[in-house]
């Protein structure tokens, strides 16, 4: 390598000067040029670094004062170092001065040697971005490795720009993939580096990323700092990664690192929050057996572990232990133990904790007098939080916006609405806003009140007044949205937080997924899930337990089984929930050993099950016939001390009165009488199966212990349930005694227990039993019947006709003094109506408006009706416009009855008006209106116009029933178009719906009149394949027209098959046979059919009279001599 600087200056003492260097540096040599001369001189204080030329510069100087100019660098350069100390600034300016890099190289190294001057972290990240933008990574290595022997702190800024150099994107995120690359390039990371690379990784949120640097570092046999093992532990522990973090306490150690006081209160911490609590404590026990004393600090985080676990009792162990030891509570600590015991309802530790607070000099201030006041709140003693409230005004100690919230979170738990919105303004008054968790506390008691309404014009308000909502916040909002299923509203808020620019957390994609859930979008609710995923926000274990539920009610079990399989790919341990989320699919579907093998796979996997899960499995049990593994499932509870509750023992009693087990169930009740009260379940679940065993005398014991006993007053609705199920269960006449037992003794005297009794007895035709039974309660027992009682009286008593005694009852009823309800009135009118009897049915009516019942849809609907039915068409629409003008909202059912009216009167054109009206006053018709237009046009013999409303009725999303293609067929029919009819019957089947009895009659004899009998024919087979057995009806029309079309042998098989069938013909079915052979001409079968006729005991009649040849009704004496003595003697018992 040679260089030649050439210097030019007029304080020169030559003309030119110059040196040079060969590529052997052992020959520097500076040439002189005078008056075209040369010397040559060998110059020892010149030297070669790697990267390029550095001068001795000081001994240069010293030797020749008058070498000037820039033979290597200014006199400014020099005179910069010449100096004891240089600034970063300073350094850096210079840099950018020169303008050629290896002269900026040369430089950087020159200061790099200097004794007194040291490089700081930004001149040499300077330096690598001048070496990166040029490309000279080679020299970076250089630089990089100048900062590790100086010791130069490596921020993120120098990790960027080496790893721009080599092409790595992703920032920190790539620092391993960086790092391989780095080492082929000449970097080599010291411990120092390493270590400090680590922190910035973590620092930027990068755990896994770190841990794989760390474990790098290792492969290369250097040892991380403690301080680097306390950073991966802390991250490891953010992560509830207590594998990780413990791996790494034993890497540590392996390493001769030994743990200090700081260590094993992040290991403490870390197993506290992932519920390993046992393992928190043994940690404490090694630092004591190790020699490392526990500070205040690590007593704090441990008593904070066992207090979340709920293990007050051995938090206050441990409190005991610090105060005995040389690290005292300090304020941090008290203030955990009030806060922990305050969140448990612990109100007498909370005060005792106070008094040694004090005790040890730490006096109340603002957060201990918030959390008293929290405490107090919290076991609903609201106006002595007021009155600490006023305590700590007294003495000086202001409250603050933390202490009011906590204060309107106490109001507003008791559901004290208007206290808490009251103390709200007033803390305004006092100067003190309202913040964001202040507005959440009113959405969140809005959305568990179901006010999803108030809930959002809150989260506005929040809005309008500047305070930016947080994720808590629209969490809240969507708690309240999603609980009413109100999607569209939810979709805005959740689209909110992206414009708000937050980041969703779990709670609120679970709370997104319950409002698809919710609206039967399960496909959505997964999306969102792989969402979540890939937003970088990991599921909680209460997403997946929602998640699985979701699919469960979804009926995909398999999906809710692949999702607890991936519960391990996120890290997340099943709890209790999500265990007793699968068994209750598991019941759902029926599978017991599934169940009893998912159950006894809990407690090896850590999981012991609670209540909840020992009743799941045994509702599947019971409710699958294994009542015996159930029983020895109830006994093994209290070995896995799990508490049997109500529902444990009404489960187990259900599957044993399920199994006709009374006496046992009858025992176990006794067993359970021992430790608790049994509730109504109880009561109905084990009381009908004891009467049904006809120990009607130990229900009765039951019941009066139940009713007597001071937690329990039954009301009308329990007496209602009991006696239903025990009519469901037993036979009728015990039901009967023990209703009667109940009364007569005076343990019931409510008139709802006469409610079931009336309803079974209307439902199987026994009114008049029924009212002998009410005849019994009401004057024999004294027990006043209840509305409903009498309506199932009353209605039952019409429904089998015994008109005048129901009229009788309801007279009754209101002598009685019984406030007659709408239903019942209904009931009469509804009688008057379909009985003609107009006038009655308004006087009835304007009885009810006078003994102030309000009429209802149905009642006018009532009136309209039976004015129709009277043919009083006109009245009835007058009364539809006066109800209409009196802001009467119509039903389907108000225009049926006017549109069919209409069409009974071919008054079409007005019945279409009607129709179209009824879209007018918002009344969506329904098919039964469809199916009167269908009908009444149809059979005026428009029957396109029907085909049309047919059409329409299909297009506004109205599913034609049985009942529309019917109508349709048989119009079609009706006007010989019987393929139209075909077509139409056809659709029937392919739309899903079964052709019934009277649709394939219709269409047999359409096809009969048109002459298609092979179609007709093949219709009844496939009639009789689907297992429907032909009417008379059928056989008659098929005989008819068969007759008609002179096919005698057809319809005189038909005949045959019909009393084979064991239907007995009738006069229709003898008049077609008749017909059929008179049109024939065999007058003689003709007369045969009609001897067997009157035989038979059927009357002709004058149908049968015309089909005759030569025969009358007026001559059937003078035609008698052509039968014997059996005809003679039928005929004359006919006249």
């Amino acid at each position: 390598m040679a260089a030649l600087l050439l210097y030019s200056s007029s304080l020169c003492c030559c003309s030119c000067s110059h040196f040079s260097l060969t590529s052997d540096s052992s020959k520097p040599c500076v040439s002189s040029y005078s008056n075209g001369s040369a010397k040559r001189r060998k110059i020892d204080s010149f030297g070669i670094l790697r990267y390029g030329l550095v001068m001795n510069w000081k001994k240069i100087k010293r030797r020749n004062n008058n070498f000037c100019g820039n033979v290597m660098k200014s006199s400014n350069e020099d005179s910069m170092l010449d100096r004891k100390e240089m600034s970063s600034a300073e350094i850096i300016g210079r840099l950018k001065s020169i303008h050629d890099l290896d002269r900026a190289i040369s430089f950087f190294e020159a200061i790099a040697g200097m004794p007194n001057v040291v490089h700081t972290t930004e001149t040499c990240n300077y330096m690598l971005e001048l070496l990166r933008v040029n490309g000279r990574v080679e020299v970076m290595v250089m630089v990089f490795d100048v900062m590790q022997k100086q010791i130069i702190y490596r921020n993120l800024d120098t990790y960027s720009i080496i790893f721009k150099s080599l092409s790595v994107r992703g920032g920190l995120k790539q620092a391993p993939f960086a790092l391989e690359r780095m080492r082929k390039c000449g970097f080599k990371m010291n411990a120092y580096s390493y270590n400090g690379l680590i922190h910035l990784v973590l620092q930027a949120g990068y755990c896994r990323e770190a841990l794989i640097i760390y474990k790098r570092m290792v492969s290369e046999e250097l040892k991380p700092s403690l301080k680097t093992y306390s950073a991966l532990m802390v991250a490891s522990g953010k992560r509830r990664d207590t594998e990780t973090v413990m791996g790494l306490l034993e890497e540590m150690e392996s390493l001769g690192l030994r743990p200090n006081v700081y260590t094993f209160t992040i290991c403490i911490r870390v197993l506290g929050r992932s519920g390993k609590i046992d393992e928190a404590c043994s940690t404490l026990k090694r630092m004591d057996e190790e020699g490392c004393a526990p500070d205040v600090v690590t007593y704090t985080v441990l008593i904070d572990a066992l207090c979340n676990a709920g293990k007050l009792d051995v938090a206050k162990e441990v409190f005991k232990k610090m105060k005995c030891s040389s690290q005292k509570p300090d304020r941090v600590t008290y203030i955990t133990m009030l806060d922990k015991f305050s969140d448990r309802g612990d109100l007498e530790s909370v005060r005792e904790f106070w008094n040694l607070m004090e005790l040890d000099g730490h006096k109340p201030d603002v957060v201990t007098f918030t959390i008293l006041i929290d405490a107090l709140c919290k076991v609903e003693r609201i106006d002595e939080a007021f009155a600490i409230l006023d305590e700590m005004k007294k003495g000086g100690i202001l409250p603050n916006l933390q202490t009011y919230n906590t204060l309107i979170c106490g109001l507003l738990r008791l559901r004290r609405l208007d206290e808490a919105l009251e103390l709200c303004d007033n803390m305004e008054l006092l100067g003190i806003q309202p913040n964001a968790y202040t507005y959440i506390l009113f959405i969140d008691c809005y959305g568990k009140l179901g006010e999803a309404d108030k809930a959002i014009e809150a989260f506005e308000k929040m809005k309008a007044r500047g305070i930016a909502p947080n994720v808590v916040a629209f969490n809240a909002s969507l708690y309240s949205l999603a609980k009413g299923g109100r999607l569209g509203e939810a979709k805005k808020i959740f689209s909110g937080i992206k414009k708000s620019g937050l980041v969703a957390d779990s709670i609120t994609y679970n709370m997104m997924m319950k409002c698809y859930s919710a609206s039967g979008k399960t496909d959505e609710a997964i999306q969102l899930f792989s969402e979540m995923i890939d937003n970088g926000c990991s599921p909680d274990v209460i997403v997946v337990n929602s998640l699985i539920d979701t699919l469960y009610k979804a009926d995909r079990s398999n999906e809710a089984w692949d999702m607890f399989w991936k519960m391990k790919e996120f890290k997340l341990v099943p709890t209790v929930v999500t265990y007793n989320t699968l068994l209750a699919g598991l019941r759902k579907e029926g599978k017991v050993q599934e169940s009893y093998k998912l159950f006894e796979s809990m407690a090896p996997n850590g999981c012991p099950p609670n209540t909840i899960t020992f009743n799941t499995l045994l509702d599947c049990l019971c409710k699958n016939d294994e009542v015996d593994l159930a029983l020895k499932m109830l006994y093994a509870m209290t070995e896995m001390e799990c508490r049997p509750d109500l529902f444990t023992y009404n489960t187990v009693i259900y599957g044993l009165m399920k199994g006709d087990r009374t006496a046992e169930a009858f025992w176990l009740f006794h067993q359970m009488r021992k430790m608790m009260y049994p509730d109504c379940v109880t009561m109905f679940t084990l009381l009908p199966g004891v009467v049904r065993s006809g120990s009607i005398e130990d229900a009765f014991k039951v019941v009066k212990e139940f009713v007597y006993q001071d937690r329990v007053l039954p009301n009308g609705s329990f007496w209602d349930d009991l006696m239903a199920g025990t009519l469901k269960e037993a036979e009728f006449i015990h039901a009967i005694s023990f209703a009667e037992k109940l009364v007569s003794a005076g343990v019931c005297k409510n008139g709802s227990i006469m409610e079931p009794i009336f309803k079974t007895l209307a439902r199987q035709k026994k009114s008049l039993d029924a009212h002998k039974l009410f005849q019994k309660f009401t004057k024999s027992f004294g027990i006043m019947p209840t509305v409903e009682a009498y309506y199932y009286l009353i209605d039952g008593l019409l429904d089998i006709h015994l008109r005048e005694l129901a009229w009788d009852t309801f007279k009754e009823m209101k002598d009685a003094g019984s406030a007659v309800d709408v239903s019942t009135y209904n009931l009469l009118l509804d009688d008057l109506g379909k009985s003609g009897k107009v006038n009655e049915l308004f006087e009835l009516y304007d009885e009810m408006i006078h003994r102030g019942c309000e009429p209802d849809t149905i009642t006018h609907n009532i009136l309209i009706s039976g004015l129709v039915k009277c043919n009083k068409i006109e009245k009835a629409i007058d009364l539809y416009y006066d109800l209409i003008s009196g802001g009467f909202s119509p039903t389907p059912c108000t225009y049926g009855p006017l549109i069919d009216g209409l069409m009974k009167l071919k008054r079409l054109d007005e019945a279409r008006k009607l129709f179209e009206e009824m879209v007018e006053y918002e009344c969506k018709p329904n098919c039964a209106i469809y199916n009167i237009l269908i009908n009444g046009f149809g059979k005026a013999g428009e029957v396109e116009t029907s085909r049309e409303l047919f059409d329409r009725m299909v297009e506004e999303g109205i599913r034609p029933d049985l009942k529309s293609y019917s109508i349709l067929v048989d119009c079609f029919c009706l006007f010989g178009r019987v393929d139209d009819a075909m077509y139409y019957f056809e659709e029937i089947k392919a739309e899903g719906l079964d052709p019934d009895l009277i649709c394939y009659n219709i269409i047999i004899n359409g096809l009969g009149k048109a002459g298609k009998f092979e179609v007709a024919l093949t219709l009844l087979d496939e009639m009789k394949s689907r297992g429907m057995i032909p009417n008379l009806f059928t056989f008659n029309s098929l005989i008819f027209n068969l007759g008609i079309a002179g096919m005698i042998e057809e319809a005189g098989k038909l005949y045959e098959e019909l009393q084979l069938l064991g239907l007995k013909p009738d006069v229709f079915t003898y008049n077609a046979l008749i017909k059929a052979y008179s049109i024939s001409g065999k007058l003689d079968h003709a007369y045969a059919v009609y001897e067997e006729m009157v035989i038979g005991g059927c009357t002709p009649n004058p149908g049968t009279f015309a089909q005759l040849p030569n025969i009358s009704a007026d001559s059937v004496s003078q035609k008698s001599s052509l039968f014997g003595s059996k005809e003679i003697q039928g005929e004359s018992a006919l006249s």
